[in-house]
């Protein structure tokens, strides 16, 4: 069996400029943050990016590192919108496709399938279809003929995850209560990447007691890192949950390009243990309460 095992420089050399990558995780719960914080201090540029956006989206746009966005919103649930995301938006720093949440599952469920488009009622009668990309429709060939939507198929070039355990070949436990859309997103990319609380022996992974968190093939695994809270400052339950307080500090890091610049140099252009030791080390990241939605 093939030993998958990289670091986080691995991945991001496996990354090419103008790739269409997409981001796993939901807003605040278990997106790739130290893979996203890798990118932002690396050379790669003119990125694609399609994710249910949280401060991925944030530290890359504030970086330069976006060339179009595909998304269904920029939030981080408590903190509705994302301020380094809209201040990129509002500066015209990217090109958008912004989808409603079922445009977004159903783009990747027909790249995942490998098919040119999904069809679905979502969108009719409203702004979104106006788009040039979600404009075209067809007709239902049986003897309804409903005109629907015709949703393109959106193919990645790599999907970057989070996962809580993963042995050396790539299989990989995802132990959160939603398994989100991380399963979509790896079928319809060339290759994965994982990043993963701890590695473990596939023989502790103990797969036939735990087959449901097991949401992705390991043939579509095309690399896996040990990255002990990599999805921090988002969530990654019930290894660890939210911490706000730091992104309250990511947020007010976007009120001035000096407190950018000194976020930066704390939090981002740093190896990931440093990172971790900045936010107030193991222990403290353990110590998070869940919060209240």
């Amino acid at each position: 069996m093939a030993d998958k095992r990289m670091t986080l420089d691995d991945i991001v050399d496996q990354l090419e400029d103008g790739m269409t990558i997409g981001l796993g995780g939901w807003a605040t719960r278990r997106k790739p943050m130290a893979l996203a914080r890798a990118i932002a201090r690396s050379k790669l540029k003119d990125l694609t990016l399609m994710t249910y956006g949280g401060p991925d989206i944030g530290i890359l746009a504030a970086t330069g590192k976006i060339k179009k966005l595909i998304f269904s919103f920029v939030s981080m649930d408590q903190i509705p919108l994302d301020p380094h995301f809209r201040a990129a938006r509002q500066a015209g720093g990217f090109d958008i496709l912004e989808l409603d949440e079922g445009h977004y599952q159903m783009a990747l469920m027909a790249a995942a399938m490998q098919v040119p488009f999904m069809a679905t009622r979502i969108g009719l009668g409203t702004d979104l279809i106006k788009q040039p990309e979600l404009s075209k429709t067809v007709t239902s060939p049986f003897e309804d003929a409903e005109t629907l939507v015709a949703v393109p198929a959106i193919p990645l070039d790599a999907a970057l995850i989070h996962v809580h355990r993963s042995d050396e070949r790539g299989n990989v436990l995802t132990l959160s209560p939603d398994p989100l859309f991380d399963e979509i997103l790896a079928r319809a990319a060339k290759r994965t990447f994982v990043t993963t609380e701890k590695l473990v022996t596939t023989a502790e992974l103990d797969m036939r007691a735990n087959s449901r968190f097991n949401i992705i093939d390991r043939a579509l695994v095309a690399g896996v890192a040990e990255v002990p809270f990599g999805a921090h400052p988002t969530s990654a339950e019930p290894d660890y949950h939210i911490d706000m307080e730091h992104l309250k500090t990511y947020c007010d890091a976007a009120t001035s390009p000096e407190l950018l610049s000194e976020y930066r140099q704390r939090f981002v252009d740093v190896p990931h243990e440093t990172y971790v030791a900045a936010v107030g080390g193991v222990d403290a990241i353990r110590a998070l309460r869940k919060p209240a939605y």
